[in-house]
């Protein structure tokens, strides 16, 4: 547990960290990706912290991944590549910098680990969690291959590296579809989102999908009455769900898909205005993007994402503390699995 009040105090003999309208008005490039999430004397207090983090970035010759669930002024404010989990999987392979500070829950940081043995990777909060990556060990990866002999095991990266290193290749919401196709063996297991898995199995319906029951604690808070209640009074928004929701809520969206896939889907399509059935930060970090749609609520908030905040990612540049670690072996034997996922998906994407 961090102690705040400690590492303010520390900061603040280091870094003059006081909000500044002055320095806000400085930094009108950054601004204008979330001024229309951000007001401006919020700006001003994240302004000092965005000017500390960039600088401390050049001389730790680190760069920040931050997933698009990290709040505006983390995604538009400090960060050097975004994306969902597959994006920052792929692109924490080409990282050439000697730090990696990981913008995310800490499964994510672990598969930036795993894929950068010999790179220090950093999380701003050690407590930041995952249901998912909790609902699920290697001894229920053992218990559904007994179950299902033979079966192979497609793990949600949502996970963490010793269930990484119990199966056979990982998933990621964007990819999911294919690297279950792309199984040879009729009878697939999936861990653990069980919603997931049962949205993967309505688009490959050839195999037969047996999932461990997880489920991931901002998605299954949908319900398919809440969309039929605000279609009812928002007829022309477009409803847009996560496949980490449950299956009768993506049965009654008009798209589904990773957060890649929300964001190119609405991107492509601009809607007057679109409902994101996900976590809360979606639509405030491509709203600016796109001035012409109106992100509408209800949203939930996924209460481990917002434990990293710019405070604390200021902090572990600042101290160098957070550091990631996993047992090589566990390393190894995961690095198979994100591997096989990662190439997979480049070779459907080719």
């Amino acid at each position: 547990m961090l102690d705040l009040t400690d590492i303010r105090s520390e900061l603040g003999n280091h870094y003059d960290l006081a909000p500044s309208v002055d320095l806000a008005a400085e930094m009108p490039e950054i601004y204008a990706r979330m001024d229309r999430v951000v007001s401006p004397p919020d700006f001003a207090i994240y302004a000092p912290y965005i000017k500390a983090i960039n600088a401390l970035k050049k001389e730790r010759n680190a760069v920040i991944l931050a997933h698009n669930y990290m709040t505006p002024q983390i995604y538009h404010g400090i960060a050097d590549v975004v994306g969902d989990s597959l994006q920052l999987a792929i692109e924490a392979t080409k990282v050439e910098a000697d730090v990696i500070v990981q913008c995310g829950v800490h499964f994510m940081a672990e598969t930036s680990k795993i894929l950068n043995p010999s790179k220090t990777v950093l999380i701003p909060d050690m407590d930041a969690g995952c249901s998912l990556a909790e609902s699920i060990t290697a001894e229920g990866i053992a218990e559904m291959r007994a179950k299902y002999p033979g079966a192979p095991v497609v793990t949600y990266v949502n996970t963490t590296a010793e269930v990484k290193a119990a199966s056979d290749i990982c998933c990621t919401s964007s990819n999911a579809a294919q690297i279950v196709a792309a199984q040879e063996s009729d009878t697939v297991i999936m861990t653990p989102d069980k919603y997931l898995a049962q949205n993967v199995a309505k688009d490959v319906p050839h195999k037969r999908i047996v999932w461990w029951d997880g489920a991931c604690i901002v998605h299954e808070q949908f319900t398919a009455q809440d969309l039929r209640d605000f279609r009812a009074s928002e007829p022309t928004t477009r409803i847009i769900a996560h496949p980490e929701c449950p299956p009768d809520v993506v049965a009654e969206a008009d798209f589904s898909g990773s957060t890649s896939g929300i964001i190119d889907y609405v991107n492509s399509e601009r809607p007057e205005k679109a409902l994101l059935v996900t976590e809360c930060s979606m639509g405030s970090n491509i709203a600016n993007a796109m001035p012409d749609v109106d992100f509408v609520g209800p949203c939930n908030m996924c209460p481990f994402m917002k434990m990293i905040t710019l405070e604390k990612v200021l902090w572990t540049l600042h101290s160098m503390q957070g550091a990631v670690e996993v047992d090589p072996q566990v390393a190894d034997r995961a690095r198979v699995a994100v591997q096989r996922m990662i190439d997979v998906s480049r070779t459907q994407a080719a």
